[in-house]
C-alpha cells in the first residue's frame, strides 16, 4: 500500500473526521490518498489559519486537532500556530511535506528545516525518514499529544517516504520508554494539603486551563464547595467552574476584578490546580499572595516552583488528585472570610460609564443577555479582556482565547474550527479591529463552507492595548498605534468574500443587529461595532505592579 494511503487509513483509525490545511506539491500524495476517503478537510486560505482552526477545534472538543500543510513557506506559516497551541497546551498534530530524503539539506525548492524551527515550541516532532516507521509515528504523536499535559506533535513527511509502499499496520497500543505522564498524586502529598485547608481561615482556589484539559470540572466544584473556599481563574480557567455559581470570583490578574485580586492577596492559603502562575497572572511575583501557603497541582512537574514558591507540591492529573483530596476535607464554616470577600463583590463591581455612547463592554453584555450558550472565542488585546470580563461563561471549552501566546488573529480561525466541531452551536468571535486584519481571509473560508461564524468586531480604529498603555504610560504618545481606517467598511469587505456584513454606530442598534445576525446560519456575519475610541480596560494591574497595586476610573 502507498505510505501516504497508509496514513490516511491511520488517521481514520485515530477518529479524525476534520482535517485543515492548504495542499502542496511536497504532500500532495497524502492529499491524492484524502480524496478517497470520508475525513473532511477544510480548505484554509492561510496555514497560520489552518493551525488555529484545528486548535479551535481541539479546544471546543478536547479531541486532537488536526492541519496539513506542504513543505516550505507553508511549513515555516504553521509557527505561530504551532506555538499558540504550545503555550496554552493545547492537543494537535499537524503534519508537513518536506522535500524528497536525498535533497535534505541541499536547499532544495520550498524546503525548511521544520523540525529544527519548531523544536522549542512542539511536545515533540518528527523527520520520517524510514517509511516503515511511518504509522509508529503517528501512533506515537496522537498518544503524546493528547496525554499529560497536551500539545502539539508535528510529523515532517518526506515526499519521497510517501511515496513509498509499506504494510498497514497500526499499533493498536503504544508503550514509550521514558513518556510516563504521572496521574496519581502522592498519597501523603494530598494528605499534607488537606491538612492545610483545615487549618486555613482564608483559603483560595485558582483554577487554571489545566482543570478543563482534564475534565476535572465537577471535582474542582465539589472541593470548593465541600472547603469551602472561593474560586478564581486564569484566563485560561474560566469555564472551570461555573461564573455564576456564588463561590467563583472570576479571572484574577492584569484586568481581573479588584474583588478577585483582593480576595487572593488577602488569603493564607492557595490552593492551585493547572496553572503555571503566568506574569499576566501574579502580577509582580515577589508581592502575590503574601500571607499565603501555596498547594500546586499539576501535572507537568517542570511547572511546580517555576514562577512561584510552593508548600505543597502535588504531581498528577488535576481531575484525580481532586476526587482523591475531597475525601479528607470536611466543612468548615469561615464566617468573616466569606463575609469579607462578599463585602469586596459588593463593593468593587466591574463596571463601566452608561451614557448612551457605543462602548465595547455594553456590546458584549448583549451578546451574553441573548446567547449566554454560545461558544465565544477573542482575538488579542483589549477585545480579549472586555470579553473575559463581561461574558459569564457557564461550562468548560466554552471560552478559547490566546492566553500564553497572546496571538492576534487567532479568534476568528479558532471559530472557523469550534464552528465546524458543533454546527448547530452558536459561535461568536469578539474581535478588534486590528486582530480581524491579520486572518481575514478566512472569510472565504467560511463561506465556501457555509460555516456560519459570527463576528463582532469591537471597532475603535486602534491597536487599542497597545494606544491604552501608550496613553497611560507614554504620555499620550500613540506612536504607530491608530489604524486609520474610518474610511474602510468591514461590511463591505464582508461582502465582498460573500458574507453577510452589518454596520452599528449607536447603542439603540446594538441588540437588533445581534438578533439578525444570530437568525443567520449559512454564511458567516460580520458586525462592525464603532466604540468609543478611546474606551480603556478596567481595572488594571500595572505591569510590574502587585494583584492589589490597581488602576480604575471615576464611572
Amino acid at each position: 500500500m502507498r505510505a501516504a494511503d497508509a496514513l490516511v487509513k491511520a488517521l481514520e483509525a485515530e477518529g479524525v473526521e476534520h482535517i485543515f490545511g492548504i495542499p502542496g506539491g511536497a504532500i500532495i500524495e497524502v492529499y491524492d490518498a484524502l480524496y478517497d476517503s470520508n475525513i473532511e478537510h477544510i480548505l484554509t486560505r492561510h496555514e497560520q489559519a489552518a493551525v488555529h482552526a484545528a486548535d479551535g477545534y481541539a479546544r471546543a472538543t478536547g479531541k486532537t486537532g488536526v492541519a496539513f500543510a506542504t513543505s516550505g513557506p507553508g511549513a515555516t506559516n504553521t509557527v505561530t500556530g504551532i506555538a499558540t497551541a504550545y503555550m496554552d497546551s493545547s492537543p494537535l498534530v499537524v503534519m508537513t511535506g518536506q522535500v524528497p530524503r536525498a535533497l535534505i539539506g541541499n536547499d532544495a525548492f520550498q524546503e525548511a528545516d521544520i523540525t529544527g524551527i519548531t523544536m522549542p515550541v512542539t511536545k515533540h516532532n518528527y523527520l520520517v525518514t524510514d517509511p516503515n516507521s511511518l504509522l509508529t509515528t503517528v501512533r506515537e504523536a496522537f498518544h503524546i499529544a493528547s496525554t499529560g499535559r497536551p500539545g502539539p506533535v508535528l510529523i515532517d513527511l518526506p515526499k519521497d517516504v510517501t511515496m513509498a509502499d509499506i504494510e498497514f499496520d497500526y499499533p493498536p497500543k503504544i508503550d514509550l520508554v521514558g513518556y510516563k505522564p504521572k496521574m496519581k498524586g502522592h498519597p501523603k502529598q494530598i494528605k499534607r494539603a488537606a491538612e492545610l485547608i483545615m487549618k486555613s481561615e482564608r483559603p483560595v482556589i485558582l483554577a487554571g486551563g489545566g482543570v478543563i484539559l482534564s475534565n476535572a470540572s465537577e471535582e474542582l466544584v465539589k472541593l470548593a464547595e465541600t472547603i469551602p473556599a472561593f474560586v478564581v481563574t486564569t484566563l485560561m480557567g474560566k469555564g472551570a467552574m461555573p461564573e455564576t455559581h456564588p463561590l467563583c470570583l472570576g479571572f484574577i490578574g492584569m484586568h481581573g476584578s479588584k474583588y478577585a485580586n483582593y480576595t487572593i492577596m488577602e488569603a493564607d492559603l492557595v490552593i492551585a490546580v493547572g496553572c503555571r502562575f503566568s506574569d499576566r497572572t501574579t502580577g509582580r511575583v515577589s508581592g502575590f499572595a503574601p500571607y499565603a501557603k501555596v498547594v500546586h497541582i499539576d501535572v507537568d512537574p517542570a511547572e511546580i516552583g517555576k514562577n512561584v514558591r510552593v508548600d505543597v507540591p502535588i504531581v498528577g492529573d488535576a481531575k484525580q488528585v481532586l476526587a482523591e483530596l475531597v475525601k479528607y476535607i470536611k466543612y468548615k464554616q469561615r464566617k468573616e472570610w466569606e463575609n469579607k470577600v462578599n463585602e469586596w463583590r459588593k463593593t468593587y463591581p466591574l463596571r463601566y460609564k452608561k451614557d448612551g455612547k457605543l462602548r465595547p463592554q455594553y456590546v458584549i453584555e448583549k451578546v451574553y443577555e441573548l446567547k449566554p450558550d454560545a461558544i465565544v472565542t477573542t482575538e488579542v488585546g483589549q477585545n480579549q479582556m472586555w470579553a473575559a470580563q463581561y461574558f459569564k461563561v457557564s461550562r468548560p471549552r466554552q471560552f478559547i482565547s490566546s492566553g500564553g501566546l497572546g496571538t492576534m488573529g487567532f479568534g476568528f480561525p479558532a471559530a472557523m474550527g469550534a464552528q465546524v466541531a458543533f454546527p448547530d452551536k452558536t459561535v461568536v468571535d469578539i474581535a478588534g479591529d486590528g486582530s480581524f486584519l491579520m486572518n481575514i481571509q478566512e472569510l472565504a473560508t467560511c463561506v465556501d463552507y457555509r460555516i456560519p461564524v459570527k463576528v463582532c468586531i469591537l471597532n475603535n480604529m486602534f491597536l487599542g492595548m497597545v494606544r491604552q498603555w501608550q496613553q497611560l504610560f507614554y504620555d499620550e504618545r500613540y506612536s504607530a498605534t491608530c489604524l486609520r481606517c474610518k474610511e474602510m467598511s468591514f461590511e463591505k469587505i464582508a461582502e465582498g468574500f460573500g458574507a453577510v456584513g452589518i454596520t452599528v454606530e449607536k447603542e439603540t442598534e446594538v441588540e437588533d443587529a445581534l438578533k439578525e445576525a444570530f437568525e443567520i446560519n449559512d454564511l458567516p456575519v460580520v458586525i462592525d461595532f464603532r466604540v468609543e475610541r478611546l474606551e480603556n480596560v478596567y481595572p488594571m494591574v500595572p505591569a510590574g505592579a502587585a494583584l492589589n497595586e490597581i488602576l480604575d476610573e471615576e464611572v
